[in-house]
Protein backbone atom coordinates (compact mmCIF):
# COMPACT_ATOMS: atom_id res chain seq x y z
CA UNK A 1 0.00 0.00 0.00
CA UNK A 2 1.35 3.18 -1.07
CA UNK A 3 0.04 5.62 1.39
CA UNK A 4 2.22 7.63 3.59
CA UNK A 5 1.61 7.29 7.38
CA UNK A 6 3.03 10.48 8.20
CA UNK A 7 0.44 12.61 6.41
CA UNK A 8 -2.18 10.02 6.74
CA UNK A 9 -5.63 11.32 8.50
CA UNK A 10 -5.65 10.06 11.60
CA UNK A 11 -9.45 9.70 10.79
CA UNK A 12 -9.07 7.73 7.82
CA UNK A 13 -6.37 5.32 9.73
CA UNK A 14 -9.36 4.46 12.28
CA UNK A 15 -11.88 4.26 9.57
CA UNK A 16 -9.95 1.35 8.18
CA UNK A 17 -8.56 -0.37 10.91
CA UNK A 18 -12.58 -0.68 11.80
CA UNK A 19 -12.95 -2.41 8.78
CA UNK A 20 -9.71 -4.53 9.64
CA UNK A 21 -11.18 -5.46 13.05
CA UNK A 22 -14.85 -5.81 11.47
CA UNK A 23 -12.81 -8.69 9.52
CA UNK A 24 -10.68 -10.09 11.80
CA UNK A 25 -14.19 -10.64 13.95
CA UNK A 26 -15.99 -12.25 11.10
CA UNK A 27 -13.17 -14.27 10.36
CA UNK A 28 -13.05 -15.39 13.92
CA UNK A 29 -16.64 -16.27 13.95
CA UNK A 30 -16.65 -18.33 11.26
CA UNK A 31 -13.68 -20.20 12.41
CA UNK A 32 -15.62 -21.01 15.38
CA UNK A 33 -18.62 -22.43 13.44
CA UNK A 34 -21.26 -19.67 13.49
CA UNK A 35 -23.71 -19.89 10.53
CA UNK A 36 -26.86 -17.76 10.42
CA UNK A 37 -26.74 -14.16 9.99
CA UNK A 38 -28.50 -13.12 12.94
CA UNK A 39 -26.31 -15.03 15.28
CA UNK A 40 -22.72 -14.28 13.57
CA UNK A 41 -24.00 -10.16 13.88
CA UNK A 42 -25.11 -10.88 17.61
CA UNK A 43 -21.85 -12.36 18.40
CA UNK A 44 -19.85 -9.48 16.37
CA UNK A 45 -21.20 -6.97 18.66
CA UNK A 46 -19.00 -8.93 21.94
CA UNK A 47 -16.33 -7.68 19.39
CA UNK A 48 -17.18 -3.82 17.99
CA UNK A 49 -18.78 -2.04 20.89
CA UNK A 50 -16.60 0.39 22.05
CA UNK A 51 -16.73 -0.76 25.52
CA UNK A 52 -15.80 -4.07 24.08
CA UNK A 53 -12.76 -2.21 22.18
CA UNK A 54 -11.95 -0.28 25.10
CA UNK A 55 -11.60 -3.64 27.18
CA UNK A 56 -9.58 -5.48 24.17
CA UNK A 57 -7.06 -2.35 24.41
CA UNK A 58 -6.50 -2.61 28.23
CA UNK A 59 -4.88 -6.06 27.00
CA UNK A 60 -2.70 -5.40 24.37
CA UNK A 61 -1.35 -1.85 25.61
CA UNK A 62 1.22 -3.44 27.26
CA UNK A 63 2.71 -5.21 24.49
CA UNK A 64 2.56 -2.27 22.09
CA UNK A 65 6.09 -1.01 20.68
CA UNK A 66 6.73 3.13 21.12
CA UNK A 67 5.94 2.96 17.51
CA UNK A 68 2.56 1.16 17.88
CA UNK A 69 1.40 2.68 21.10
CA UNK A 70 1.80 6.51 19.22
CA UNK A 71 -0.60 5.35 16.71
CA UNK A 72 -3.00 4.56 19.35
CA UNK A 73 -2.75 7.70 21.15
CA UNK A 74 -2.56 9.44 17.64
CA UNK A 75 -6.36 7.95 17.71
CA UNK A 76 -7.36 8.21 20.97
CA UNK A 77 -6.61 12.25 20.87
CA UNK A 78 -8.93 12.71 18.08
CA UNK A 79 -11.34 15.11 18.85
CA UNK A 80 -15.12 13.54 19.21
CA UNK A 81 -18.18 15.66 18.69
CA UNK A 82 -20.80 12.60 19.17
CA UNK A 83 -20.24 9.90 21.78
CA UNK A 84 -22.57 6.40 21.06
CA UNK A 85 -25.18 6.39 24.04
CA UNK A 86 -23.70 2.80 25.12
CA UNK A 87 -20.32 3.85 25.70
CA UNK A 88 -18.19 6.09 27.77
CA UNK A 89 -16.57 9.25 26.21
CA UNK A 90 -13.27 7.40 27.96
CA UNK A 91 -13.55 4.28 26.14
CA UNK A 92 -15.14 5.70 22.69
CA UNK A 93 -11.66 7.45 22.52
CA UNK A 94 -10.30 4.39 23.46
CA UNK A 95 -11.73 1.99 20.64
CA UNK A 96 -11.57 5.00 18.25
CA UNK A 97 -7.29 4.56 19.15
CA UNK A 98 -7.46 0.64 18.94
CA UNK A 99 -8.93 1.25 15.26
CA UNK A 100 -6.32 3.94 14.03
CA UNK A 101 -3.83 1.51 15.78
CA UNK A 102 -5.17 -1.36 13.29
CA UNK A 103 -5.78 0.86 10.29
CA UNK A 104 -2.05 2.25 10.65
CA UNK A 105 -0.69 -1.72 11.45
CA UNK A 106 -2.85 -2.87 8.18
CA UNK A 107 -0.97 -0.16 5.56
CA UNK A 108 2.51 -1.03 7.02
CA UNK A 109 1.45 -4.78 5.88
CA UNK A 110 1.92 -6.18 9.60
CA UNK A 111 -0.41 -9.05 8.83
CA UNK A 112 0.79 -11.31 11.32
CA UNK A 113 1.17 -8.23 14.08
CA UNK A 114 -2.22 -7.42 13.73
CA UNK A 115 -3.08 -11.31 14.15
CA UNK A 116 -1.36 -11.68 17.45
CA UNK A 117 -2.65 -8.38 18.68
CA UNK A 118 -6.09 -9.31 17.63
CA UNK A 119 -6.03 -12.31 19.78
CA UNK A 120 -4.26 -10.90 22.58
CA UNK A 121 -7.40 -8.19 22.89
CA UNK A 122 -9.71 -10.84 22.26
CA UNK A 123 -8.75 -13.79 24.14
CA UNK A 124 -10.44 -16.73 22.94
CA UNK A 125 -13.20 -18.36 25.12
CA UNK A 126 -15.48 -21.38 25.35
CA UNK A 127 -18.94 -19.62 24.59
CA UNK A 128 -17.08 -16.92 22.09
Amino acid sequence: MSIDLRNASTAALAYLGDAVLELLVRERLVELGYTSSKSLNAHALQFVRAAAQAEAMEHILPVLTEEEAAAFRRGRNIGHTNTPKSATVAQYRSATGMEALFGYLHIKGEQQRLKELFELAYPRKENV
